[in-house]
């Protein structure tokens, strides 16, 4: 009985051992010919394959949290990834660069910039926040004067704006600062007709008060006038804002005879401009005010056939053509 049971005992190490020869060839063939992989799935879509899923996650879960490190802040995808472990024949290569780009392909991107606003209204943009911060500081070393309206706000969307440079931003946002008024302020003002047609260098830049259509150009005759016209007439319905053509000092605010309504601003150089037939008029004489400030609104009163500014340009008293510098 003994005998049978060791006889019986060899008989099924020896198989044992067979089995355990024969499993070790297999899986040596195996691995030989074929190494285990993961297979990369995209909706339903087979991608490629990687060695190394945890580490190509990670990636992937990087830039959706982190974006590219730039522009890109972060990403929405619908669907990520699946992994299937399979084997994969020794020679064929995996593809993790070319599955990560294939993700980012398929995701919503959310870009960051900066938008530089004035009261409110979005300027310029720019890629970082440092860019945003040196227009501010430049702005502020000019000594613009609307530095107190200027805010940066972070902006995420799917969409790109066109990025301006710091240089540009500062010269379209900058606003010349407002001058000390160094005479005394009488609220009187000179409507005399003195008139010259030749192009004098104001020394300023000037704005459009308004934009609208001109009705009545310098120099024109009309049967409701007794001299030319000593400026320009531009329409707009009433009570359109009228903004101030540069930084100054307001010399005259109040009713002018045939001008209506009118507020006077007195600036650099000599130079007036005045702003006529006003319906109202937000300034007092001795205030300053910064350039494209609101001053008075539009209106139809004076000497007036409908609903229009009069803007004049004086020097020193003497009356030029505005279209030499506006319109």
């Amino acid at each position: 009985m003994l005998k049978k049971v060791l006889i019986h005992a060899r008989k099924s190490i020896k198989f044992i051992i067979l089995l355990a020869i024969s499993l070790f060839l297999i899986i040596g063939i195996v691995t030989y010919f074929f190494k285990p992989t993961y297979k990369v799935i995209l909706g339903g879509e087979l991608v490629g394959y990687t060695a190394n899923k945890t580490q190509l996650q990670a990636k992937i879960n990087d830039y959706i949290q982190n974006g590219d490190g730039q522009s890109v802040a972060f990403v929405e995808v619908d669907k990520l990834p699946e992994y299937q472990l399979c084997l994969l024949k020794r020679g064929v290569v995996t593809n993790d660069d070319e599955i990560y780009e294939k993700i980012k392909t398929t995701g919503t991107s959310y870009y960051r910039y900066y938008a530089v606003s004035q009261n409110g209204e979005e300027k310029a943009y720019v890629k970082s926040f440092a860019d945003a911060e040196n227009i501010v500081n430049n702005l502020k070393e000019k000594q613009s004067s609307n530095i107190e309206q200027i805010a940066i706000s972070e902006k995420y969307e799917t969409n790109l704006q066109n990025f301006t440079s710091v240089d540009d931003a500062v010269k379209l946002l900058y606003t010349e600062p407002v001058k000390t008024a160094t005479k005394t302020v009488t609220n009187k003002v000179d409507t005399s007709y003195k008139v010259s047609s030749s192009k004098v260098n104001l020394g300023i830049s000037l704005i459009k008060p308004i934009s609208g259509i001109i009705t009545s150009r310098f120099g024109a005759s009309s049967r409701i006038r007794v001299s030319n016209h000593t400026g320009l007439d531009i329409s707009a319905s009433t009570g359109t804002p009228i903004k101030a053509a540069a930084s100054g000092t307001v010399t005259f605010s109040g009713r002018k005879g045939s001008y209506g309504n009118m507020v006077v601003l007195s600036h650099e150089n000599g130079v007036q401009t005045y702003y006529g037939h006003c319906s109202k008029l937000y300034v007092s004489a001795g205030q300053t005010v910064s350039q494209g400030d609101i001053i008075a609104a539009v209106g139809s009163t004076g000497n007036s056939t409908g609903p229009h500014l009069h803007l004049e340009i004086r020097v020193n008293g003497v009356a030029y053509n505005p279209q030499n510098y506006l319109y």
